[in-house]
């Protein structure tokens, strides 16, 4: 696929990160995560993220992920770019570039470092190294124990030429509008806090006019009817919208850490698309709150 279709892709359309299908026992359930991908083209997405966070990629096994991306790239089949995630260590992150590249996957995202607190220098060493190290083009998801300055971006794209775009996972905008500012046009710049559409608007003011929408697993009409409103400039459905379902689901979302994820997989399971349970550390919304998000889905269809 040409960079440029890529590039098109991260700058103007919805984001989609699909959750990744596990069975009863938890193993990944390769045929209802082929149907999911396909019920996502149907809708109006203008890329695809498999393995993603909303698709637990920290869960995943070497394995699994190759299943992963394989189906992936033959289900959707050029339609979209699909875009799939590397990370943990170097040495894992090259080899899951390597398995990506092989299967066809269109372009990577790069998470930060697992745990360890970590210097400027040192995550700029980690991020140059693997994007060196692939053909494929790559977004660095600046979150996390890898968050990057406006300075470290720019020497990475400076000595990267595939390094192609940044995804936000910080919501600092004093220091995004900085990164955006000294690094320009040379990068795609993509929303990335849990749930970004609760400040999608102020993404769009400084201009980064996509972000990830995990809700879309869910809601995918909503999720489009948001992001095309947003970008008309229809302040009054944005603001209709954002206070019907996506305040509620933010403030149901703070009630436990993993509910990004967990509170996404409960949905799919509400509309009748399970991808089953999250894979601990994280855990299942209780009872209760599951009733609230089925209520907050059923107000706002």
């Amino acid at each position: 696929m040409e960079l440029s279709k890529i590039k098109s892709s991260l700058e103007d359309g919805l984001l989609s990160f699909p959750i990744t299908d596990f069975n009863h026992k938890g193993e990944f359930n390769t045929e209802t995560y082929a149907q999911r991908l396909e019920w996502f083209i149907s809708h109006d997405v203008s890329s695809v993220f498999v393995a993603g966070g909303t698709g637990e990629f920290f869960s995943l096994s070497a394995t699994e992920y190759e299943q992963i991306v394989n189906i992936s790239a033959k289900t959707v089949a050029e339609r979209v770019p699909v875009i799939s995630s590397v990370g943990r260590s170097t040495s894992e992150a090259i080899a899951f570039a390597k398995i990506a590249e092989k299967a066809g996957i269109n372009a990577l995202l790069l998470f930060p470092p697992y745990l360890t607190e970590c210097p400027q220098d040192g995550v700029f060493e980690y991020a140059k190294t693997i994007i060196q190290n692939t053909s494929l083009p790559v977004i660095y998801y600046n979150r996390g124990n890898g968050v990057l300055s406006a300075e470290y971006i720019k020497k990475l794209a400076d000595v990267c030429p595939n390094f192609i775009g940044l995804k936000d996972g910080t919501g600092n905008m004093q220091d995004l509008n900085d990164t955006i500012k000294t690094v320009g046009k040379r990068l795609s710049y993509i929303g990335g806090v849990p749930t970004a559409e609760i400040i999608a608007e102020a993404y769009l003011s400084i201009g980064v006019n996509t972000y990830s929408s995990a809700a879309f697993n869910f809601v995918p009409e909503l999720a489009n009817k948001f992001y095309k409103s947003l970008r008309a400039g229809d302040k009054a459905t944005v603001e209709e919208i954002t206070k019907s379902f996506y305040i509620p689901l933010v403030r149901l979302r703070g009630k436990k850490n993993g509910y990004a994820v967990s509170l996404i997989k409960a949905g799919a399971k509400i509309i009748g698309k399970s991808a089953g349970d999250v894979r601990p550390p994280l855990t299942m919304p209780t009872d209760g709150e599951v009733e609230e998000l089925r209520q907050l889905i059923e107000q706002n269809k």
